[in-house]
């Protein structure tokens, strides 16, 4: 059996307008099923651990009510403090969006230790959305960033214009332009259609339709 570990924001609260926020609830619940259907075992930790905050729950659809009616649900109540995890034993990790990681994942050293051990051991790293702000700021062994050269997707600019996600009120910064900042070779698709980029052991998708597809391509590598 495999087993995935989803490390989730504990940011309840962004940008100056102070909008409440947190984890996208599709972006867990979609992956999630993915997974267990393939018969991996997944867990769940966030920041501060316990209950992370949640946004967007849609009881219209399948996935969403089926998640927070699951054990799986129950546990992300539970979730582990990521800072108390191993995470050599996983063989992969997935990073939900939301604007909450905006927040709390852009320099968290329990973050980038994280990822950074995860990729270097050669096991996988997921994440979609606003997710992949996770991998900003994670200096690997030899002294290159992470995703220098490496073929990366996330929430676009074009997106956010159109979600109304106001530079300073809502959002801090915008990840496609510091993930290219970095030295990542960003790719899109049109706004809010599936997208997902493998690149190695590391797979970005760039919004809420691409998440069951980030999930798809770690379960072809597992």
């Amino acid at each position: 059996m495999q087993h995935v570990l989803f490390i989730i924001t504990s940011t309840s609260v962004v940008g100056t307008g102070k909008h409440s926020t947190g984890y996208e609830f599709s972006e867990v619940a979609d992956p999630y099923f993915e997974f267990i259907k393939q018969g991996c075992a997944v867990d769940f930790a966030s920041i501060l651990g316990g209950t992370p905050p949640a946004a967007g729950y849609d009881a219209s659809s399948k996935n969403s009510k089926g998640f927070k009616e699951s054990n799986g649900f129950r546990r992300l109540g539970f979730s582990h403090r990521l800072s108390d995890i191993d995470v050599a034993a996983y063989d992969a990790v997935f990073f939900p969006g939301g604007l909450g990681p905006m927040v709390d994942m852009v320099d968290n050293p329990a973050i980038k230790n994280a990822t950074r051990k995860t990729y270097e051991s050669g096991r996988i790293v997921g994440a979609v959305c606003h997710g992949p702000v996770a991998l900003l700021n994670v200096q690997l062994s030899d002294g290159r960033t992470l995703i220098e050269g490496k073929r990366i997707t996330s929430f676009t600019e074009a997106e956010e214009r159109a979600d109304n996600h106001t530079l300073g009120d809502v959002i801090p910064f915008l990840l496609d332009r510091a993930l290219t900042e970095q030295g990542a070779v960003f790719s899109k698709a049109e706004p809010f259609e599936s997208h997902v980029v493998v690149d190695g052991n590391l797979i970005t998708g760039q919004n809420p339709a691409s998440a069951s597809g980030v999930a798809a391509e770690m379960i072809k590598l597992l």
